[in-house]
């Protein structure tokens, strides 16, 4: 399993064992009262609020528009005053600003339209007692009242590209339409304005040779109302040669990044610009991606698409504006790719705690594989990612649940991906390293399997852990077997000796290092093998610990199976070091393997010790 893999708690929420969801009653909500009567050809739209949570040093709060006329509304605009002393503090699904007391929420690009009957929440974090006021919509009242017919304009055609050269690029679309007319339209490249102009085509020059980029409109009509953002064009500007890479010689070097890592860890990926990774790795998997009822969603929208970067954590070094279309971690791995051309970003979807959800998928794989290509391929978005991984880390198997759907469904999931998202896309998985006999492995056609995959990412770690809380002591990363491992077949030789013994080839195969050491208290023995009364304190989960944390705080005194360990006082870790991850890829290159992966960035030094070691060692 991925260590860690349960997403922390957001921004916005707060998880205490004591906190309920508080029901207003009636009279407390606003905007409850009965719509008016409206003209045939108005729109009669309603915003209710409720306090949803209340921890006492604060609230969550939700508000509802709904759409209960005939025809549809292109964007809303709730405001409402807070009494002294209650605010927002922060926000979702919406751009929430103020004026002292005075509250303003507007729609996101994504979810202004309301077609008749639908309806859209945003929500908010606040501190405070009072309850709102004063509510209007789009300027009428949150009751029902006739809202102004100035509807924003509609989303203006994808554009498209033309003239290409190594600096320069043309583009043209076809026009928005606005019920008072379109005024002008901004022209956004990796979704920051660069240009407003009148007509429906712009040249954008300055650009850099070789590099990709991403286009996309967006209409404003004679009140400044901006409409929905365009689909996206991806532009190649030609020269500039081939960027080199790192050098792994054809071989991968995939990390994972996660995006729970933003909040209480603040490991942005601006990180990976800084500690030198970036340059340093060939693939990014961006963990994780939900699946529910059968189909990809979304893991952490607020993470993933709207969280405000400010020009310290940024890229770029350019803060988020309120107007821009996407935010979040996605628009920072945009800026990434931007500066380094040759890198891949994957969405890898399930993860441990998440892997329950695919046996319900393998039900309808079409439908799975469908649901999956348009949220990873969403226009919003799609220049961000070249593929998906899907990470079922017990199929036909038990893990955090157990699953029956057979040994050929892993297999069925692969090949209808891999029929959704073609050739150009990268489609990969991670997998059990479950050698044992009648373990895991066994369970499922791997090589079946294999034969619509790029790669298996192996997740040859976490054999060996606290959850044993007694011990014996033993590295949870041994590269091979060893006098008196607890158990056989859990080690990553046998891992990797039984997947090729099925019939997966050795370049589909990468070697899985964990960036983090498992740990044990109440150890007297210096050695493997050791009793323990329990697992050693970590910095956010006992048992484990980052190794930028380990490598100074209880230092490795011994290695054993091709992996690191330390005693210090009464505590025994094990994890990777520099010196054993260059063993381990010396170990890869000679069983022909694709490379090697780790999970993931944060544990690693902010130089980038590790990842350096995998980048030297897989040349």
């Amino acid at each position: 399993m991925h260590p860690t893999d349960v997403p922390r708690p957001r921004l916005r929420h707060r998880t205490t064992a004591a906190l309920a969801t508080l029901v207003l009653p009636a009279a407390a909500l606003v905007g409850l009262a009965t719509p008016s009567h409206a003209a045939a050809e108005a729109t009669t739209v309603t915003a209710t609020y409720a306090k949803t949570q209340d921890w006492g040093s604060g609230f969550e709060g939700k508000w509802t528009i709904k759409n209960s006329g005939t025809t549809s509304v292109s964007s809303w605009n709730v405001e409402w005053d807070f009494p002294s002393g209650t605010k927002v503090t922060s926000a979702w699904d919406a751009t929430v600003t103020n004026s002292a007391d005075h509250w303003t929420a507007k729609n996101l690009s994504w979810n202004g339209t309301l077609a008749p009957g639908a309806s859209v929440s945003f929500g908010f974090n606040g501190t405070g007692s009072g309850a709102p006021t004063g509510c209007k919509l789009n300027g009428a009242s949150c009751d029902g009242g006739d809202v102004p017919g100035d509807a924003a304009p509609s989303a203006p055609g994808t554009p498209t590209a033309s003239g290409i050269t190594d600096t320069s690029a043309k583009l043209s679309w076809s026009a928005a339409t606005d019920d008072k007319g379109v005024k002008n339209y901004d022209v956004l490249r990796d979704g920051a304005k660069v240009a407003t102009v009148t007509g429906t085509s712009y040249t954008d020059t300055g650009l850099s040779a070789g590099t990709d980029y991403s286009y996309t409109v967006q209409a404003r009509d004679t009140a400044d109302q901006t409409g929905p953002v365009s689909g996206s064009v991806k532009v190649h500007t030609t020269g500039g040669g081939t960027d080199p890479g790192p050098g792994t010689g054809g071989k991968v070097n995939m990390g994972y990044f996660t995006d729970w890592g933003v909040y209480g860890r603040q490991y942005y990926p601006k990180n990976l610009e800084t500690s030198g990774s970036a340059a340093k790795v060939t693939h990014i998997n961006y963990a994780f991606g939900n699946v529910q009822g059968g189909k990809c969603t979304m893991g952490d929208a607020y993470a993933d698409t709207d969280m405000a970067y400010t020009a310290a954590n940024s890229v770029s070094g350019q803060a988020d504006t309120w107007d821009q279309p996407l935010r979040g971690a996605f628009n920072q791995l945009r800026q990434l790719k931007a500066k380094h051309p040759n890198l891949k970003v994957i969405w890898s979807f399930g993860g441990w705690t998440w892997s329950g959800g695919f046996g319900e998928a393998a039900k309808n794989p079409a439908a799975f594989a469908d649901s999956c290509y348009k949220l990873v391929e969403d226009p919003r978005w799609a220049d961000v990612f070249d593929g998906i991984d899907i990470d079922w880390e017990y199929p036909n198997a038990c893990g955090l649940s157990c699953d029956t759907s057979g040994q050929d469904a892993l297999k069925k999931l692969t090949t209808a991906l891999r029929s959704k998202f073609g050739s150009q896309n990268l489609v990969t998985a991670a997998i059990t390293a479950d050698a044992s006999s009648g373990g895991k492995i066994e369970k499922n056609d791997y090589a079946g399997a294999a034969q619509s995959l790029d790669w298996y990412n192996v997740m040859t770690y976490d054999f060996f852990g606290a959850w044993d809380a007694k011990g014996p002591t033993a590295p949870h990363s041994p590269l091979t077997s060893y006098s008196g491992i607890p158990q056989q077949g859990f080690n990553s030789a046998d891992a990797i000796a039984k997947l090729k013994a099925q019939g997966v080839p050795a370049s589909k195969l990468l070697l899985g290092i964990g960036f983090y050491g498992r740990g044990w208290t109440g150890v007297t023995q210096k050695e493997p093998g050791g009793t323990a009364t329990g697992p050693a304190a970590g910095t956010y989960e006992q048992g484990i610990e980052d190794y930028k944390v380990l490598k100074t705080k209880c230092p490795s005194n011994g290695t054993v199976a091709g992996t690191a360990y330390a005693h210090c006082g009464s505590d025994w870790w094990s994890y990777d070091t520099p010196a054993t991850i260059g063993s381990k890829m010396s170990w890869a290159k000679s069983q022909g393997l694709g490379g090697a992966f780790f999970w993931e960035f944060s544990g690693d030094t902010s130089n980038g010790e590790l990842v350096t070691a995998i980048n030297s060692g897989l040349k």
